[in-house]
């Protein structure tokens, strides 16, 4: 059971992320400093050092938290599956109850507006797909290990992962700024495209099946 000192350390760290948000998305971020998020908070800057090396790190705190779980999803899935059918379980699996752990912090339309300060601020922009590159490693690493070859000599694994990077990139943006910013629709937003993957790969397209010219599916 999670000690006193542990829940009132998570209640801070949460109000941080939050009010920092908040903040964020009224002011933007570069006009948003840590004295104006410590100070919201009624917490000194060296309280918020304890946490969070610089505003950077908690401006992607609930993108990192939503990375992270699915790294774990992806390490815990059978080792029977195709390196395809894992990327795609445990994206399904990340995104169980991810709603709830979301709204713990931040409401869903804060995180939302969140998404969309980090994709038109450079600095933030560039941070996130620094961190983004840090776990598509990690990525490659867990698909290679399970397939048992070694990625510096095939590059299954590095493709792979690229791609599916792309793609969730790709959905990301869709989402954050189509009309269905909901949890839900971000889910089958993301499961819808990452369907397009097997088939975007094949080496003879065709047009989709239903289709007497060339068009449906999902369109990027």
């Amino acid at each position: 059971m999670t000690g006193l000192r542990e829940r009132k350390k998570q209640r801070t760290r949460d109000a941080l992320v939050r009010t920092a948000h908040e903040l964020f998305v009224d002011r933007g971020y570069e006009r948003t400093t840590v004295g104006d998020i410590a100070g919201a908070v009624d917490v000194s800057q060296r309280t918020f050092f304890r946490y969070f090396a610089n505003k950077e790190e908690v401006a992607l705190a609930l993108q990192r938290m939503v990375q992270e779980r699915f790294l774990t999803a992806v390490e815990e899935r059978p080792a029977h599956e195709t390196p395809l059918q894992l990327l795609g379980h445990a994206l399904g699996t990340a995104w169980d109850g991810i709603s709830d752990a979301l709204r713990e912090v931040v409401p869903i339309e804060l995180y939302i507006r969140m998404w969309q300060v980090i994709e038109t601020t450079p600095p933030l922009l560039a941070a996130r797909l620094r961190y983004s590159a840090e776990q598509e490693s990690r990525l490659v690493a867990e698909i290679a290990r399970r397939a048992g070859v070694d990625p510096d000599a095939d590059p299954r694994p590095r493709v792979l992962v690229a791609a599916f990077s792309g793609v969730m990139q790709l959905a990301g943006r869709r989402w954050a700024t189509g009309p269905d910013a909901t949890v839900e629709g971000a889910r089958r937003l993301f499961q819808g495209y990452l369907e397009q993957l097997g088939p975007a790969l094949a080496e003879e397209w065709g047009p989709p099946r239903g289709s007497a010219g060339g068009g449906g599916g999902v369109r990027g």
